[in-house]
C-alpha cells in the first residue's frame, strides 16, 4: 500500500543536498531541548520550526498527522513537495527533528488496528524525510487489559516485536509511553525482545502516580530510555512546579551517562493555557538553565 509512499521518500532524499543529512553533526551537546508540535498548536505546520526558534528550543517533535476513523495519518509528509520544503526550513533556522510522532494512538487502539504495518511504515518513512532517529508510539489508546497476562498482551507484545525489528532494521527506534511503573516497563522490554523498541520517559506519568522519577530513570536504566517528555500536567510552567526537581533528575541521568532529548508537552500555566510562546519558552529556558547551562 505504501510502495509509492516509500518510492517518493527515497526520491526526496536523493534529491535533497548533502547538507541536509549531515544536519548538526558536529554538536556534542549532551542534552537537547525540544517540544512537541502538536501541543504548540502546529501540528504538520510549516511554522513549527519558526515557533521552535522563537521559544528557543533546539529541535521539535513533528507529529504524523491526526488518525481518527483514516486508514492512514493525514501525513502531508508522504508529499515530495512538503518533504523538501518542511526539511529545508528546519536546516535553515537551525532546527533539529530528534523524533516522530504517532500521536493518534492516544486516542487510537494500536492493537486493533489491522494496518498497523502500514501505519508504522509510514512513520518510519517520514523519520527518514526528517532525519529523525526516534518514533514516539503512545499506548494509551489501547486500553489497560493488554497490561495484564492474557490474550491482548501476547498480541501487544508480538505487534511490538515485529514494528520493532521493522525500526531496527532501519537504523530507528520505536519509544513507547505506556504509563506502567519501570518495573513493569522492564517486564515488557524484555518480553518484546526486540533492540527497535525503548522507553519513551515520561515524566508526567510518574509524578502523577507519586512514583520517584529518579528512582526510575535508574532502575530502567539509560540503554532503555530513547527520549524523555520532561513536563507534568497542566497547573504551572516548569520553573514554578513544586511537583518535581528537574536538578535532581539531572545528577541522576548525569551519573547513568544518559544523553539524548528532552521533550516538553505540556507544563502550561492553567491560567493562562492558550499562551503558547509564553508557556514553552518558559519551559525551554527553565529545562536549558538545569541541562546546559549548569556545570
Amino acid at each position: 500500500m505504501l510502495l509509492a509512499g516509500s518510492i517518493a521518500v527515497w526520491l526526496t532524499m536523493v534529491m535533497l543536498p548533502l547538507g541536509v543529512f549531515a544536519q548538526h553533526a558536529d554538536k556534542q551537546q549532551q542534552y537537547r531541548i525540544a517540544a512537541c508540535d502538536w501541543m504548540m498548536l502546529k501540528r504538520q505546520k510549516l511554522g513549527e520550526f519558526q515557533l521552535a526558534k522563537d521559544i528557543g528550543a533546539d529541535g521539535v517533535e513533528v507529529d504524523m498527522g491526526p488518525l481518527g476513523q483514516r486508514v492512514l495519518f493525514d501525513n502531508k509528509l508522504r508529499e515530495p513537495h512538503f518533504q523538501q520544503l518542511f526539511r529545508r526550513t528546519a536546516d535553515s533556522l537551525d532546527i533539529m527533528v530528534p523524533s516522530i510522532a504517532m500521536s493518534g494512538f492516544f486516542a487510537q487502539s494500536f492493537l486493533q488496528r489491522e494496518n498497523y504495518r502500514d501505519l508504522v511504515d509510514d512513520c518510519l518513512n517520514t523519520m527518514d524525510v526528517m532525519g529523525a532517529p526516534v518514533a514516539f508510539l503512545p499506548l494509551g489508546g489501547s486500553g489497560n487489559e493488554w497490561k495484564e497476562s492474557g490474550e491482548a498482551r501476547h498480541e501487544m507484545v508480538r505487534r511490538l516485536h515485529e514494528v520493532g525489528e521493522m525500526a531496527l532494521s532501519r537504523g530507528k527506534i520505536i519509544a513507547i509511553r505506556t504509563q506502567l511503573d519501570a518495573r513493569a516497563n522492564l517486564v515488557l522490554l524484555k518480553e518484546v525482545n526486540s533492540e527497535g523498541i525503548k522507553i519513551y520517559y515520561n515524566l508526567q506519568d510518574a509524578v502523577d502516580q507519586r512514583r520517584c522519577p529518579t528512582k526510575e530513570l535508574k532502575m530502567l536504566g539509560s540503554k532503555n530510555i530513547a527520549q524523555i517528555h520532561a513536563s507534568l500536567t497542566d497547573s504551572v510552567t516548569l520553573d514554578k512546579d513544586p511537583r518535581i526537581d528537574l536538578r535532581k533528575v539531572k545528577r541522576t541521568l548525569d551519573k547513568m551517562k544518559w544523553r539524548g532529548w528532552l521533550v516538553v508537552e505540556r507544563s502550561r500555566n492553567a491560567q493562562d493555557v492558550k499562551n503558547v510562546k509564553g508557556n514553552f519558552s518558559t519551559n525551554v529556558a527553565y529545562l536549558k538553565e538545569i541541562f546546559q547551562d549548569e556545570r
